[in-house]
């Protein structure tokens, strides 16, 4: 039988009712889906509703929220926009943002400046709980200060001489190689030019004069310089990791040749950079073979005949050896702090490489810029670093008692010579550094040391582990130790447990 014709308007809206009730019941669905997840997964009951990540991350103040961690940000206009990336890897890992405040409990602080000075008087950073993590040392300024660094005479570092108090070995410097060039630098390194020794000036404080580089390994004419991302978890004992996923290319805006010293687009990088995708014989890898920045120049320069492998290996060790130089100091500034396990840093250090090769450092960067606002395409490289530096420094474990951390790591994986220790019977501890790695030896800050280094080896993801350096299997076992009389008791002894553990798995080394 035919519908009669006033009959469809009921059908039609019989429709509409069945739709809107199976949107309801799928609604509903999906809202158990994520309790679920929440609470079975991260092990902490869902918070009130759906919360779609916001870019500008916005103020939380739902007072039953107890269970999901929370951050506050110390930035000047924190919302302009250069940290987007980083609040929405915050909303990956379900954090609120708190609005800063001396009440407020946290878990996280992300601070875009040094923050222990400015805001010494508003938060207790000597006195943190044990959960409560900031991104930050207090005396990182040792390795990220551009005077500090550029003048330590270490190697990897181009030489440098502060102003005025380092005239004399300037001019000492300068008469024993005449055809150098140099630059003049302030700390935050702008208005950096090529001078002649009468345009420089030498009664400037505050500045130094350093070495110019003037043989640049160059592709396709570019000059270029390299920023490697650098995780410190700890200083005492110290323990270092780079993101290996990926390294930063930029690359100056002009050709370096014919050179001029006036034309700082040639030997300048600056924020209108040349990006890697812009370089012809590295387009042809990064955008139409979807290579990183890294195997792109990798995969030109042995096209050159050129082993890039050589560059690699200089960025690791000239990260290790800063980091070493640098941390005798700031372990003496981190007396003033009752816990060691609260602070992380993410630097990047910035290198430039010769044309045989060599690599030297230019600046360590506090806060590197992570913001693809100008360059949208480099987005997935700071989000993959933030999420990898999230997972390594524990902003993803939410357990707060022993229990579910013994869970994790227990007693037992932080053992790392039981047949040595078991020889040495080492239940009468003497002290050495051999017996103080032994279970009945260890004391509480070895065990929280230990079982941190531990699950930072579980979590690193694409991370790779720059001190305690990486062993050769093969040696492992005649290796003799290489670590100076100098460096920190804790140092010594997480260099010597990670041997241990390579010797026992080579998954380790």
């Amino acid at each position: 039988m035919r519908l009669r014709w006033f009959s469809l308007p009921l059908v039609v809206c019989f429709m509409l009712v069945l739709c809107l009730a199976l949107l309801t019941v799928n609604f509903f669905e999906l809202n158990w889906i994520q309790y679920e997840h929440n609470k079975f997964h991260h092990g902490r009951e869902p918070y009130d509703a759906v919360v779609t990540p916001q870019r500008s991350a916005p103020y939380r103040r739902i007072a039953d929220e107890p269970k999901r961690p929370s951050y506050i940000v110390l930035a000047k206009n924190a919302d302009a926009g250069h940290l987007v990336h980083v609040f929405d890897v915050f909303n990956i890992y379900g954090y609120i943002r708190r609005p800063f405040d001396q009440k407020v409990n946290w878990d996280v602080i992300w601070a875009h400046e040094y923050p222990f000075k400015t805001y010494a008087d508003k938060i207790t950073f000597s006195n943190l709980k044990p959960h409560q993590k900031v991104n930050h040392f207090p005396g990182i300024g040792f390795i990220t200060n551009k005077i500090d660094l550029a003048t330590s005479k270490i190697s990897y570092v181009p030489p440098a001489f502060s102003m005025p108090s380092e005239k004399a070995k300037f001019f000492a410097f300068a008469e024993k190689y005449p055809h150098k060039r140099f630059v003049q630098k302030q700390n935050n390194h702008r208005g950096i030019k090529i001078k002649t020794l009468k345009e420089l000036d030498l009664n400037s404080t505050g500045t130094f004069i350093q070495e110019y580089i003037d043989n640049p390994l160059l592709i396709d004419g570019y000059k270029f310089d390299i920023g490697v991302y650098t995780i410190i978890t700890s200083i005492d004992p110290l323990r270092v990791y780079m993101y290996n996923g990926d390294i930063l290319f930029r690359f100056c805006p002009e050709k370096y040749e014919p050179f001029d010293p006036n034309n700082i687009d040639k030997y300048v990088i600056g924020d209108d950079y040349l990006p890697t995708w812009k370089v012809p014989s590295l387009k042809k890898y990064y955008v139409h073979q979807n290579a990183t920045m890294k195997a792109s120049v990798e995969s030109h320069l042995k096209t050159l005949g050129k082993d890039a492998t050589k560059i690699w290996k200089q960025l690791e060790d000239a990260i290790r050896v800063v980091c070493l130089e640098k941390e005798w100091k700031i372990i003496n500034l981190m007396k003033n702090y009752k816990s060691k396990t609260n602070f992380f840093e993410m630097a990047r250090f910035d290198f430039v490489v010769d044309d045989n090769l060599n690599v030297y450092i230019m600046e360590v960067n506090m806060s590197p810029n992570l913001s693809s606002a100008h360059y949208p395409q480099n987005r997935l490289i700071y989000e993959q670093v933030l999420f990898n530096l999230f997972a390594i420094v524990g902003l993803t474990h939410f357990e707060r008692k022993d229990d579910s951390v013994k869970m994790a790591v227990s007693g037992k994986n932080i053992v790392a010579y039981p047949k040595k220790c078991a020889e040495m019977n080492c239940d009468s501890c003497d002290n050495s550094d051999d017996c103080l790695l032994c279970t009945p030896c260890m004391n509480t800050n070895m065990i929280v040391q230990l079982t941190n280094a531990y699950r930072e080896h579980i979590d690193r993801h694409d991370c790779k582990r720059v001190f305690p350096p990486k062993f050769n299997p093969n040696d492992i076992l005649n290796s003799s130790m290489d670590l100076k009389d100098h460096y920190s008791l804790n140092t010594r002894l997480m260099y010597k447990w990670f041997r241990g553990k390579c010797i026992a798995d080579m998954e380790w080394c």
